[in-house]
């Protein structure tokens, strides 16, 4: 009777959370069923009941694709680099935007930074072709001073920088939100007291910002850890072309050519469930570093 009291005391809350709730259990629950059709050959018109079993062919088939290497390595690769550098923007962007004290800029600041976030990929991806094309302002501004014009796009040592220039540049200031709140939330008085010891305010920063948020900082982690293979299909499949198929071909854009454009549905499925248990091996295994670096980190 007691919880169901608070219920009706906190009921627009519940309201609230319900849409959430609905979308959890129509699009990650719910599809959970559909994973057994990893270990059939999927027949559409005999449904997922009828469809004949075949263990771990497909998984087993995945693994020994004779491009598996390629696509393993380019997923690896680059989602080292959001990690290192996509992941950590969004921190240093919201260390700096609590350093503005001007709010009326400061507000000005986070408005242009977080407007790319709205911006498709398809968008971003064509003024990233026009930007880097032959007759495009990089290579304008290269041969005003003598130098001969690159495709920046067509080069492979330059795609996967550039997926990276553009997930910051996208991604960062919307980042800084969570971070942000969290920011917002450490008591004025710390600062107060560092002052009042001499802290200056990169010390502040150092000292008493970025200890405090970074709790924050670890479960951010540890959800990024969870997606570590499932790479933004969207940038890579806009910005990707046959020039840089070698370095930019990963698990997603593959599962897109075989699943989609070939049916191949089992085998696909299979390829996704593979990346879900790396994800929460990932997410277990740094969750377990959490908790050792502090008593209460991590999700659980």
């Amino acid at each position: 009777m007691g919880s169901l009291t608070n219920v009706k005391k906190v009921w627009p809350l519940y309201v609230m959370a319900l849409p959430g709730i609905a979308f959890f259990l129509l699009f990650r629950y719910v599809p959970l069923f559909g994973s057994m059709i990893a270990f059939q050959d999927y027949m559409i018109f005999r449904g997922v009941l009828d469809s004949p079993w075949v263990g771990f062919k497909h998984f087993t088939s995945f693994v020994e694709y004779y491009q598996f290497g390629r696509i393993m390595k380019n997923t690896i690769i680059i989602g080292l680099y959001n990690l290192i550098f996509v992941f950590p923007a969004p921190i240093v962007l919201a260390l700096m935007f609590n350093e503005v004290r001007l709010l009326l800029y400061k507000r000005f600041l986070q408005t242009v930074y977080y407007i790319p976030h709205f911006f498709s990929w398809v968008v971003i991806a064509g003024l990233a072709f026009d930007f880097l094309s032959m007759s495009g302002l990089l290579n304008s501004l290269r041969g005003w001073v003598g130098m001969e014009p690159i495709l920046f796009l067509q080069e492979e040592g330059y795609f996967r920088s550039i997926l990276v220039l553009s997930g910051i540049w996208r991604e960062a200031g919307w980042g800084t939100l969570i971070l942000l709140a969290a920011i917002s939330a450490i008591n004025p008085e710390i600062y107060e007291s560092a002052m009042v010891d001499g802290a200056g305010r990169f010390r502040q920063m150092l000292s008493i910002t970025l200890p405090s948020i970074m709790p924050t900082v670890v479960v951010l982690l540890l959800l990024h850890m969870g997606n570590f293979l499932e790479l933004s299909f969207e940038q890579i499949y806009n910005f990707l072309t046959p020039m840089t198929y070698p370095v930019g071909d990963v698990i997603d854009t593959f599962v897109y050519r075989v699943g989609i454009l070939e049916g191949e549905y089992s085998f696909t499925t299979a390829i996704g469930l593979f990346q879900s248990v790396v994800g929460l091996i990932l997410v277990v295994i740094f969750n377990q570093m959490a908790r050792k670096y502090q008593e209460d980190g991590g999700l659980w």
